[in-house]
């Protein structure tokens, strides 16, 4: 077809073969992260919360018996978004969940089977909340991570299983703090899901700047300790109370109402201030 003029698109797309070019497969991968709270007898404490992935063990090869994230492949006849909803509900049991598209990848030897690019999406929920009981093959990973100069150790637990793996920063732009991530070692997750995970938690804690993404982890009515839990355990690190409160200054306004009962000084209950 190559220097073949054409009178008409009808005419263009008459003659056009498909065939000649290689093909490509899409799939979508769903990162879904919790923020929860720990059961406590306590009743004076506030119950510790903690950041968890979701993640589904693989029956098939490649990979198999590996944990990966929920994914699958495109229909021809569904959008991105629509596969990744199909897919969440078949792999998981959930649904009805607000997702946003994180990032595409596209590294040619992610998939060994054939050429395959992948659009993620993320999302950031409370698993105790959740009305719908999870597939056998789908569990919660509770996450911890230790971050130096030179790599960042993922632990990933269950309630009878420990995934680990590492990462390393590669600096794209060093002037405004543009990286990317490379793999250091991983034996237990599939694909190239670590960098999945890392790129999320990533987003996700850049978001707790110019969003309010941490109030949907919270009641309609919440303590201050309670949200500067979830900015905690998103971000990794303990806040001074001085600096938190900086942070949340123009985003909250008081009820008038207190927390009480529960053996602790009555503490003041605040809301989301809508901008």
């Amino acid at each position: 077809m190559d220097g073949k003029t054409y009178q008409s698109e009808e005419a263009f797309l008459k003659d056009y073969d498909p065939t000649q070019f290689e093909r490509l497969s899409l799939t979508s991968d769903i990162l879904i992260f919790s923020v929860s709270s720990e059961k406590t007898n306590n009743y004076r404490k506030l119950s510790d919360k903690y950041l968890s992935v979701l993640l589904v063990k693989r029956s098939n090869y490649p990979f198999k018996d590996k944990w990966c994230l929920p994914g699958g492949f495109v229909g021809m006849e569904e959008s991105i978004e629509e596969a990744a909803r199909r897919v969440l509900k078949n792999e998981t049991n959930l649904k009805d969940i607000y997702m946003e598209q994180l990032y595409t990848f596209g590294d040619p030897k992610r998939d060994p089977r054939m050429r395959v690019v992948s659009t993620a999406y993320v999302a950031l929920v409370d698993k105790d909340k959740l009305m719908t009981p999870l597939k056998e093959e789908a569990k919660w990973f509770r996450i911890t991570t230790k971050e130096t100069k030179e790599k960042i150790e993922f632990f990933l637990k269950s309630e009878d299983e420990v995934l680990t793996f590492q990462m390393k920063k590669v600096w794209k732009d060093q002037t405004s703090d543009r990286h990317w991530y490379e793999e250091i070692e991983n034996e237990s997750i599939a694909f190239d899901h670590t960098k999945v995970i890392t790129y999320g938690l990533s987003r996700i804690k850049n978001k707790l700047e110019y969003t309010d993404i941490a109030f949907h982890l919270v009641p309609e009515e919440f303590t201050l300790g309670e949200l500067q839990q979830v900015y905690e355990v998103i971000l990794g690190k303990q806040l001074l109370d001085p600096a938190f409160r900086r942070i949340i200054a123009d985003k909250v306004e008081k009820t008038g109402h207190y927390q009480t009962g529960g053996g602790h000084r009555p503490s003041a209950l605040f809301r989301y201030k809508e901008k």
